[in-house]
C-alpha cells in the first residue's frame, strides 16, 4: 500500500522533491512526524552534470544529491509518490492535495518547494547544449571553464551585470547584444565594460556553431562567426506559483518574477504554508534551497507542538 492509499492525515506534505523538499522532509522525518513528499520529478538543475560550492558536496552531479536525499529521508519513514499535485484545498484544520494519477491526500501543513522554470532565449542551439556549454551561473559553472573564451548572450536587464560577473573568471570575454541596442546601455555600462575588458559585439545572433558536440562558436544574422567555447546566458525565470494562488497566498512582484511574501522561516501569509528553495526566488542555489527547506521544517516542528498543547489545554 502507498502513502496515498492510507487512512489519516499527514502531519505535513511537502510538494517538491529538489533540494529544498528533501531537506525539508528530513528534517520532520526526524522529528517523528508523519510526512509525505509528493515529487513530480522536474528538478530545475537537471541539465547540469555537476553542482559546486555546496561543502561537501561540490561536483556532485545533482541526479545523484537527489538519489542519496531520498534514500535519507527513507530512513526516517517519509513516504516519496512520484506524481504532480494538480489543486489544493484549505479546510479549517487541514489542505487536501488532489494527484495527477488520481486520488488526494490531506496534510496539517504544506510545505511548498515547486521551484521554477528557466526559459531561455529563443536562439537555435541554446537550448540543446544548456548546462553543458550554455550556462547561466558563474557561481555555479565558471571554475570548470575558467580562462576560456566566453560570449555572453544578452537576454534581459541583467545581462551587461552578467558580462562583467564572468570576466572575474576570463579575460576574455565577447557580449552579445544580440536583440539589445547598443544606445540602450548606458555611458557607466559602457565604461565598466571596456574597464574589465569585455568587447560588445552589436547584431542579432542567428545560432550557435557546434563541431564534435562542442561549442565552437556565434553565429550572428549578418553570417560573421566569433570563436566562443563557452555562451552564457540569462534564462526567464517562471515561478511555479500556482498552488500558492490557490491558496491565496501573497505574492511580490520582482525583477525575476513573483514569489511568495515569506517570513525568515518561509511561512507565507497562509497559516500553515511554508515555501522554500527557488519557489521563493530566483537566486537561491542548492544549498540555500536546502537551508531554507531545514528552517521551513524546523518551524513547522515548533508549529504543530503547540499547536497540540494548546488543543490539550483548550479541550
Amino acid at each position: 500500500m502507498n502513502e496515498t492509499d492510507r487512512g489519516g492525515i499527514h502531519d505535513v506534505v511537502v510538494v517538491g522533491g529538489g533540494a529544498a523538499g528533501l531537506s525539508a522532509a528530513l528534517v520532520l522525518g526526524r522529528a517523528r512526524l508523519r510526512t509525505l513528499v509528493v515529487d513530480a520529478g522536474e528538478p530545475r538543475n537537471a541539465p547540469s552534470s555537476h553542482m559546486q560550492g555546496y561543502l561537501s558536496r561540490d561536483g556532485m552531479a545533482p541526479a545523484e544529491f537527489l538519489a542519496r536525499g531520498r534514500e535519507e529521508i527513507a530512513r526516517y519513514g517519509v513516504g516519496l509518490v512520484r506524481d504532480r499535485v494538480t489543486d489544493v484545498t484549505r479546510g479549517e484544520e487541514d489542505f487536501t492535495l488532489a494527484l495527477d494519477a488520481g486520488g488526494s491526500v490531506r496534510a496539517r501543513r504544506l510545505v511548498v518547494a515547486t521551484g521554477l522554470r528557466d526559459e531561455l532565449p529563443e536562439v537555435p542551439g541554446v537550448a540543446e547544449r544548456f548546462g553543458r556549454d550554455v550556462l547561466h551561473c558563474p557561481f555555479c559553472h565558471g571554475w570548470e571553464v575558467r580562462d576560456e573564451p566566453f560570449g555572453v548572450l544578452a537576454s534581459g536587464a541583467t545581462s551587461v551585470h552578467q558580462a562583467l560577473m564572468v570576466s572575474q573568471w576570463s579575460k576574455d570575454v565577447t557580449f552579445f547584444l544580440h536583440r539589445v541596442a547598443e544606445e540602450e546601455l548606458s555611458d557607466q555600462d559602457l565604461r565598466r565594460l571596456a574597464a574589465a575588458g569585455v568587447e560588445v559585439v552589436p547584431g542579432e545572433v542567428a545560432g550557435l556553431v557546434v563541431e564534435d558536440d562542442r561549442l565552437t562558436g556565434v553565429r550572428l544574422a549578418d553570417g560573421s562567426t566569433h570563436a566562443r567555447s563557452v555562451l552564457f546566458t540569462g534564462p526567464r525565470p517562471v515561478p511555479q506559483t500556482g498552488l500558492l494562488e490557490r491558496l491565496g497566498a501573497e505574492l511580490a512582484e520582482t525583477p525575476s518574477g513573483a514569489y511568495p511574501v515569506v517570513d525568515p522561516t518561509g511561512l507565507t501569509t497562509v497559516p500553515g504554508v511554508w515555501a522554500a528553495g527557488n519557489a521563493i526566488g530566483f537566486a537561491e542555489q542548492v544549498v540555500h534551497a536546502a537551508s531554507g527547506g531545514y528552517r521551513a521544517a524546523a518551524a513547522i516542528v515548533g508549529d504543530l507542538l503547540m499547536s497540540r498543547l494548546d488543543a490539550a489545554l483548550n479541550g
